[in-house]
């Protein structure tokens, strides 16, 4: 038994043969991006190994919706595929992933054929709804610094790095906000001892 049929052996043996059977592996570059908005979702992602980061864009702004780390899937892309609808998101990978594509036909007649892959999407849909919530108190209840140093020690968290390299527009895409709100408040999060900018990244202390 390998490492996907062990983590997902509750899919029961037919599933996971099909799953696997169906479904490419692939390794993708860090920065490459994997679903379009506007387009429609052929194959729903699997992430093995990697981060993939997903965001939604409004005119010239980005907004981090959030991270999908190994063992994970995409749940925008599992709905979109099953409503039919075009993608309202966009994934790139965050680092060197290893990815596992499952049709889209495929998904939508695995979830009629073997109803016990609903646990799968429904573990996602609710990690997904309590990441939401908690992004919706930060936008009502916390100032911008605080959600930025939530932000980049959540960045840690998620790829277990630190320092973390990240450029200031990077950070401003993912919060919604300009480059030089974010260079300002760094550089005030520096001067309390919170952070330590470097070249290339930034270090949580």
């Amino acid at each position: 038994m390998n490492a996907f049929e062990t983590k997902f052996a509750f899919l029961g043996h037919e599933l996971l043969n099909e799953i696997q059977q169906f479904s490419s592996v692939q390794e993708f570059p860090s920065n490459t991006e994997l679903v379009r908005e506007g387009q429609y979702i052929k194959v729903v992602p699997m992430v093995l190994s990697g981060l993939v980061k997903v965001y939604t864009q409004f005119e010239d702004k980005e907004l981090l919706l959030y991270y999908i780390q190994p063992d994970q899937s995409c749940i925008m892309s599992f709905s979109s595929c099953i409503q039919h609808e075009k993608s309202k998101i966009v994934a790139i990978t965050e680092e060197p992933s290893e990815l596992m594509l499952m049709p889209a036909d495929k998904v939508e007649s695995w979830i009629i054929k073997y109803p016990v892959l609903n646990r799968l999407f429904y573990q996602q849909y609710d990690l997904r709804y309590n990441e939401m919530i908690e992004t919706i108190q930060q936008l009502l209840y916390f100032k911008l610094d605080k959600r930025l140093l939530e932000y980049l020690q959540g960045k840690v968290a998620v790829s277990g790095k630190n320092p973390v390299k990240i450029s200031h527009k990077e950070i401003a895409n993912d919060l919604g906000t300009a480059r030089e709100v974010v260079s300002r408040l760094l550089k005030k999060l520096e001067q309390r001892g919170l952070l330590h900018q470097l070249q290339d990244g930034i270090e949580i202390l």
